[in-house]
C-alpha cells in the first residue's frame, strides 16, 4: 500500500462493468460513475452532497419571463483532455454543447445512430426531443435553448450525466477517420480525470486532469477495480487493495463499523426498489390481479433478509425523503388469504410467471436473487408458480425494456436530480414505455398529472399534483414497491474528501489519501 500512497493512486472497487463510455446512451449508475463523473462535465453540476444545481461548464444563465428560453454563458478557458489518441486544438465552445444535445434529440444527426439501436433512453425519458425546440450557438461562449413549453426541472436535468458535454472536434475527427464507434470506447471530455485505458470486466485506469476547470484532483491516478461480488470487495478493502467500495452486504456492515482501519458513512438513500409487472400482458393487464399479487409479498421479510433492517418497506414510487411524498396513500397489506381470494375473483388460476432478478447488487437491492426467492415462496402459498430468471447486467437492462417481456422485472432507481419528476415521469410516464418504464404502463390520468406538474413552477401546486399521481399509482399498482434502502459507503481510514451523494453517485475529484 505504501508505494500506492506515495504515487497517490486511488483504487475504487466498483461493482459492475460500465455499459460503455458515452453517458448519453445509458442509464446505469456504474456507467455514470465510470464515464460521466470521471471524464466528462455538464453545463450545471450538483453541489457536492446536495441536489442543488450550481454552475458547471456554464458559469451563468438567464431564463426568459415565460420560462421557455434559457441562455447559458460558458466558462472561458476550459480545456479538453489531451490523450494518446487525441490532441485538441481549441478550448470548449458553444459548438460542443449544441452537438452534445442535438445528437440525442435529432434523428438526422449523423451521430444519432452511431451505435446501432441507440435509443438515448434518458433524453427520451426526460422528454427532451419533444421539449427542446432548438439549441443554438449565439457566439463561442453563449448557447441558447428554446423550449416548446416551460419545464420546472430543466436546470436539474441538464446537471444529469446523460447531458455530458463532448468534444465536437474529437467526434469530427472520429467521423473523418471512420472510427465513430470509438467515442463509446475511448472518451475525451473536460472532467477531472483523463481516460487511460479499459481492460474489459477487470480494470479502468484514469490519470488526473491537471488542467481541470474545477481545480486539479489531489490524487494522481484513479483505478476502478471491477469487483462484482460484495464479499470480495470487502476482502480487498480490508487488505488495503482498494480505498473505497460501494454496496456492502448488509451482514458485513457491523464488522466494518467495528474495524479501526475503516470509516463507514451512511445516509437515507433517495431510492426505490420495485417489481414491475408487464401491464400489457394478461393477466398482469388487470389492476386487481397486480394488487392481489402485491398482497402476497412479504416486504418486511425481504428487508430483514436482504438488508438486515437497513431499509424500509416501500409503499410509494418515490422515497419518503423526497418532497411531495404522499403519507396518506395506503399500501397493499401482506395478506395471503386476501391475495388468494382476489386472484380467484379475477378468474386467475394455475398462474405460472417469471420474476426477473438483477445479477448485481444495487443500492436499492443488495441481493435480488434472495428477494426473488422470498417472493417465489410467497407466491407459491397462493398457488402461483414462479420461475426466477436473470441475465448479465447490460443484457438484463436491455431485455427488461422489451414491450413483450414476460412476467415481472425487479429493478430500482436512485434519483438523479432530487426532483419527483425524475421518478414519476421518468419511470412511469407514457413516453418512457419501452425504455425506463419497465411496467409498459401508460395511464392517461397519471400521465396528465405528472405532465402538468412538469410545466408548473409553483412548488406547492406541483406537490399537490404529485400527491394525486401517487394515489393513482397505488390504485392501479403497475409495480409492487419493495423497499427504500440506507446508502452505506465503507472506505479506508486514510481516505479524505469523499462526499456521499444523495443521488448515489461516486465521484473522486475531491478525494485524497492521508499520508
Amino acid at each position: 500500500m505504501s508505494s500506492a500512497v506515495s504515487a497517490k493512486t486511488f483504487v475504487y472497487c466498483s461493482e459492475a462493468s460500465p455499459e460503455g463510455f458515452d453517458p448519453g446512451l445509458y442509464t446505469g449508475g456504474q456507467t455514470f460513475d465510470a464515464a460521466a463523473h470521471t471524464v466528462y462535465s455538464t453545463l450545471l453540476e450538483f453541489e457536492p452532497g446536495t441536489t442543488n444545481p450550481v454552475a458547471g461548464l456554464a458559469e451563468s444563465w438567464e431564463i426568459s419571463e415565460d420560462g421557455t428560453v434559457y441562455t447559458f454563458k460558458l466558462r472561458p478557458g476550459v480545456k479538453f483532455h489531451t490523450t494518446e489518441f487525441f490532441t485538441p486544438s481549441r478550448e470548449l465552445n458553444a459548438d460542443d454543447v449544441v452537438f452534445s444535445i442535438d445528437r440525442q434529440i435529432n434523428k438526422n444527426n449523423a451521430w444519432n445512430q452511431y451505435v446501432a439501436g441507440a435509443s438515448w433512453e434518458y433524453a427520451a425519458g426526460m422528454g427532451f426531443p419533444e421539449l427542446i425546440k432548438s439549441v443554438e450557438k449565439v457566439d463561442d461562449l453563449t448557447v441558447k435553448f428554446t423550449l416548446n413549453r416551460s419545464e420546472a426541472p430543466f436546470l436539474a436535468n441538464l446537471a444529469m450525466p446523460f447531458a455530458s458535454i463532448m468534444s465536437k472536434e474529437y467526434t469530427d475527427k472520429l467521423a473523418t477517420d471512420g472510427k465513430m464507434e470509438q467515442l463509446n470506447q475511448m472518451p475525451v471530455g473536460t472532467g477531472p480525470f483523463t481516460f487511460v485505458g479499459y481492460q474489459q470486466d477487470a480494470v479502468i485506469r484514469y490519470k488526473k486532469n491537471a488542467d481541470y476547470w474545477g481545480g486539479a484532483p489531489k490524487i494522481d491516478d484513479l483505478v476502478f477495480a471491477i469487483t462484482t461480488d460484495a464479499a470480495v470487495r470487502y476482502q480487498k478493502l480490508k487488505a488495503g487493495e482498494c480505498h473505497l467500495m460501494p454496496y456492502p452486504n448488509a451482514a458485513d456492515v457491523e464488522a466494518m463499523k467495528a474495524d479501526p482501519a475503516l470509516t463507514v458513512v451512511e445516509q437515507e438513500g433517495l431510492n426505490v426498489a420495485y417489481l414491475a409487472y408487464n401491464t400489457t400482458q394478461a393477466p398482469f393487464d388487470k389492476p386487481e390481479v397486480r394488487k392481489a399479487l402485491n398482497k402476497a409479498i412479504n416486504k418486511a421479510a425481504i428487508v430483514d433478509a436482504v438488508f438486515q433492517g437497513m431499509a424500509t418497506p416501500a409503499k410509494n414510487p418515490i422515497p419518503p425523503t423526497m418532497w411531495s411524498y404522499n403519507e396518506a396513500t395506503v399500501d397493499d397489506a401482506y395478506d395471503l388469504d386476501a391475495a388468494k381470494k382476489e386472484l380467484e375473483a379475477a378468474g386467475v388460476k394455475d398462474l405460472s410467471m417469471k420474476i426477473w432478478a438483477m445479477p448485481v447488487s444495487r443500492p436499492y437491492m443488495l441481493n435480488a436473487r434472495r428477494a426473488a426467492e422470498i417472493m417465489q415462496d410467497d407466491f407459491a402459498k397462493i398457488g402461483v408458480k414462479v420461475e426466477i430468471v436473470s441475465y448479465e447486467w447490460a443484457e438484463y437492462l436491455d431485455r427488461s425494456k422489451a414491450k413483450d417481456r414476460d412476467g415481472a422485472a425487479m429493478l430500482g432507481w436512485t434519483g438523479d436530480n432530487g426532483d419527483p419528476d425524475n421518478f414519476l415521469d421518468t419511470l412511469l410516464g407514457c413516453e418512457a414505455v419501452g425504455g425506463n418504464n419497465r411496467a409498459q404502463w401508460c395511464n392517461k390520468e397519471f400521465d396528465a398529472l405528472v405532465k402538468k406538474a412538469k410545466i408548473t413552477s409553483d412548488k406547492a401546486e406541483r406537490t399537490k399534483l404529485y400527491e394525486e399521481a401517487q394515489i393513482v399509482f397505488k390504485r392501479e399498482a403497475p409495480w409492487a414497491t419493495l423497499d427504500h434502502s440506507l446508502a452505506v459507503v465503507p472506505m479506508r481510514k486514510e481516505v479524505t474528501g469523499f462526499v456521499q451523494s444523495p443521488l448515489g453517485d461516486f465521484t473522486f475529484e475531491n478525494v485524497d489519501i492521508a499520508e
